[in-house]
């Protein structure tokens, strides 16, 4: 039987913590008028209505995945936490 160990798949937290000290920064540049749903609704998760619209986000697997979803729609800044 394996053991469990702190950089497990399995492991919630080993997921969900910031891959390195930076924030990524993301803005909307384009419409979502036309877009799949999912890429609409990715946007209102990431916290962006409207066109330029800014958030920062820290830098983690998980909020890669919903930038790669809408990279065609922002644009991303990787700055120093602080």
């Amino acid at each position: 039987m394996a053991t469990k160990t702190k950089g497990d798949a399995n492991d919630a937290t080993a997921q969900s913590t910031p891959v390195s000290g930076t924030v990524l920064r993301v803005t909307q540049l384009r419409s979502s008028i036309g877009c799949k749903q999912n890429q609409r609704q990715t946007l209102l998760a990431l916290g962006l209505r409207k066109i330029r619209q800014t958030r920062d986000w820290p830098d983690t697997p998980q909020v890669r995945g919903m930038i790669h979803t809408v990279r065609h729609l922002v644009a991303v800044e990787e700055v120093e936490s602080k």
